[in-house]
């Protein structure tokens, strides 16, 4: 693992790094946020899975997280939102290839050699952190914004007892039902869509559920509403009984001024789950 950056930051460190991932075949870049307590013994951590287009980098700088998760005590880990470099596959448009990984393991061409962002994110990162910073792996919970609230959703339900906590800004949540899910999902997993199940969050809250607190913000104003399908989603928590907090934000947009507004909101969410 190379060391980018390291700086302090609300007297914790706000680091990046790179590493070789087997899941992938790519160098991947990650920012890991330590509170200054992780000097002590190993700390609860929230994951932040991004959106489209995005790297590690723009929630380690928009959101303004850092010096919630100082005040609260807890690790905040950035990773990136694909597989990146000249020898990856990559689309001329921004909804598929690198910056637009989904969160899924591809199966199809040209996909499959490199965009294993589910393994990634599911094992190799942790794996990785745990074995080098002071992150308590029994205390993780996951948040994410668009593509990554999408990732978030279904990782919380496709891994039982991983996280303590779910949330997700302005997620995609039916995306096997939206013009913002089925180009992707078929482009990255094949035309079978029984094989997208796994990867739509309103269809795993039919299936599934998630055994824990949930928290969804999404803007009235947001301007991709019609692809998020938000209120799939809502009937499917609805109908499934599932015990979670679904707030529709007035005038809110899909930008990082959303997510920065509401992100104390979501840090002391997941910091309640984590610190009981």
């Amino acid at each position: 693992m190379k060391t980018i950056s390291e700086n302090r930051c609300f007297g914790g460190v706000q680091g990046v790094y790179s590493h070789a991932s087997e899941a992938t075949g790519t160098d991947m870049t990650f920012g890991l946020f330590l509170p200054e307590s992780a000097e002590d013994g190993p700390v609860p951590v929230l994951w932040y899975l991004s959106g489209l287009t995005c790297t590690h980098e723009n929630a380690m700088v928009k959101a303004g997280a850092q010096a919630l998760a100082a005040s609260e005590g807890m690790a905040l880990v950035f990773p990136d939102t694909s597989p990146r470099g000249a020898e990856v596959a990559d689309d001329p448009a921004y909804d598929m290839g690198q910056g637009a990984g989904f969160y899924v393991n591809a199966t199809e061409a040209p996909w499959a050699p490199h965009f294993n962002m589910w393994d990634y994110v599911a094992e190799e990162l942790p794996a990785l952190l745990e074995g080098t910073f002071a992150i308590d792996p029994a205390r993780q919970a996951i948040t994410g914004h668009s593509m990554g609230g999408h990732g978030a959703l279904t990782l919380a339900m496709g891994l039982p007892g991983r996280y303590r906590s779910a949330s997700a800004f302005a997620p995609i949540c039916a995306p096997s039902q939206s013009e913002w899910g089925r180009k992707q999902l078929a482009g990255y997993l094949g035309t079978d869509e029984s094989t997208w199940a796994r990867h739509d969050s309103t269809l795993m809250m039919r299936n599934r559920g998630f055994d824990g607190p949930l928290l969804i913000d999404t803007g009235t104003a947001d301007q991709f509403g019609d692809l998020l399908m938000t209120e799939a989603l809502a009937e499917a928590i609805a109908m499934r009984r599932q015990p979670a907090t679904l707030r529709l934000q007035k005038g809110y947009d899909h930008s990082y001024f959303f997510v920065s507004t509401f992100m104390s909101d979501h840090v002391a969410f997941h910091a309640e789950a984590l610190f009981k």
